[in-house]
């Protein structure tokens, strides 16, 4: 078997085919996966069987918790169709890693600015042409710098770069964004680049 075929069925004995897999078993796993995390979520919401251990009553509230978790999937894959790249999990860990010790040095930073009127400050506006494509992507990264210290985004300029406040300008914001940028591309499986 090539490393570019892949098994099929048909009546009574197993053929390979160059054919791709149909997009439905990605689907598929999409919906189970969303559906048992949106279950596991309503598990911890609603504990249920905790105020009265009766097994009908528990039963009961099992299937409310499986429809909910299922009506819960098939509006998420409607509003949000399963992505065709994966996830890079070595990636994501170096992005969370590097998120955790920027947030520290960036917290640390801007609070000695705040208890010491000496240090120089220099805020401003700084339009960030972003390379990730608008979307999941960009929405990702807007709300991944959001949460660092010494920079807010604010809204898009023009070109639709996004446009930061910054504690201080004379900082290597842009620097700092391009970095996280790229971090965040290799997560979602873009490699170096964004596009």
């Amino acid at each position: 078997m090539h490393a570019n075929q892949h098994p099929t069925r048909s009546p009574g004995r197993l053929k390979f085919t160059d054919a791709e897999p149909t997009a439905a078993a990605p689907s598929v796993l999409a919906a189970l996966a969303r559906g048992a995390g949106f279950f596991g979520f309503w598990l911890l919401l609603a504990r249920p069987g905790t105020d009265a251990p009766s097994t009908p009553d528990l039963a009961a509230d099992l299937v409310v918790g499986l429809l909910a978790a299922a009506a819960a999937a098939w509006v998420s894959l409607r509003l949000l169709p399963p992505a065709r790249k994966r996830l890079h999990v070595g990636a994501l860990a170096r992005l969370a890693v590097h998120f955790v010790w920027q947030s520290m040095v960036a917290g640390v930073d801007v609070a000695r600015r705040a208890f010491d009127p000496r240090l120089p400050l220099n805020p401003g506006y700084l339009a960030y042409p972003v390379r990730l494509a608008p979307g999941t992507g960009r929405a990702a990264f807007g709300a991944v710098t959001s949460l660092l210290p010494g920079t807010l985004p604010v809204g898009t300029g023009a070109d639709d770069a996004l446009v930061y406040h910054c504690l201080d300008l004379d900082q290597p914001v842009a620097a700092g964004l391009a970095r996280d940028e790229a971090l965040l591309a290799r997560v979602r499986g873009g490699g170096g680049s964004c596009r």
